[in-house]
């Protein structure tokens, strides 16, 4: 269920794990391989959440024009939502899906899945900002509008995915929402910058962030990997490389978030009565020059 307001109780400290793994062509051979990289961390890490990357289960088909990958596009109640339902019960963990989800025909999101212990879907977030620079996102499904955050263990946790990461916005508007823990599913080629844009996002928003990457190639794309958990200073405390498939893991502690937010309380010097033009519509702007 959505947290409410910035209750203190629940547990102290969690075990996270994140699966930085390569997609193929057949999305069943992908939910398989999944599986077993879940079966594997929870038996080197006993995590209490495992996170998969963006498109796990498929290609990442938005490099490519053709409406007919918009096939792959699965319901709530599809396979590979049923699997990994499935595999949170078996090992009774939180898990984070982020799929090509079809709601009806022809309306279809970029869904990450919050699954309990027990299986059940405790919680859904829709990205954003569908990327449009290199890949074609816009034209296989729309956009959400919510950045909703929700308790897993008593910690509140929030999710942007991939492109949402370069707007400080959308960080910003879950850490708002309440977010001590933001878990980011990508799907995502090196990027410039990488690893200095994860650190400052975790450290303005005194928020544990944690990316998780595809890595490998899939058909013309290769993907940067370099998955990670940083703290709320900005100091990674787990990372991966860029070209290998792996299980990063680490434990975060909610003292951690505190003492950051009261070292640097940007949230208390706040001035949201000055950011007018964040929120004006594009054509009421000036624009420069």
């Amino acid at each position: 269920m959505a947290a409410s307001g910035h209750s203190t109780t629940g547990r102290l400290s969690m075990r996270l794990s994140l699966i930085q793994m390569n997609s193929a062509d057949e999305p069943a051979a992908n939910v398989a391989k999944a599986e077993g990289l879940i079966d594997e961390a929870v038996e080197a890490e006993r995590p209490d959440l495992v996170v998969l990357p963006e498109f796990f289960n498929t290609i990442y088909f938005a490099q490519h024009r053709d409406y007919a990958y918009m096939d792959l596009a699965e319901p709530e109640k599809g396979p590979t939502t049923t699997a990994m339902r499935a595999k949170a019960r078996e090992h009774g963990v939180h898990l984070v899906s982020t799929i090509y989800e079809e709601e009806s025909a022809g309306v279809y999101y970029d869904t990450a899945m919050l699954i309990d212990r027990e299986g059940e879907i405790v919680g859904k977030y829709r990205k954003a900002q569908p990327a449009a620079v290199r890949s074609l996102e816009k034209i296989y499904f729309r956009y959400g509008s919510r950045f909703p955050v929700f308790e897993v263990d008593g910690w509140r946790v929030g999710f942007i995915v991939c492109y949402d990461t370069f707007f400080p916005e959308s960080a910003r508007c879950v850490t708002l929402n309440g977010a001590e823990l933001i878990v980011v599913p990508f799907a995502s080629p090196h990027q410039v910058l990488w690893r200095d844009v994860i650190r400052t996002r975790a450290f303005e928003n005194g928020a544990y962030f944690a990316p998780c990457n595809k890595v490998g190639s899939e058909d013309d794309w290769t993907f940067g990997g370099q998955s990670m958990i940083v703290d709320p200073l900005g100091e990674v405390l787990a990372e991966a490389d860029d070209v290998s498939e792996r299980i990063v893991s680490a434990s975060i502690s909610r003292e951690a978030v505190r003492e950051a937010r009261r070292r640097y309380p940007m949230q208390r010097d706040r001035r949201p009565d000055l950011y007018r033009p964040i929120c004006t519509p594009t054509e009421d702007l000036t624009p420069a020059g």
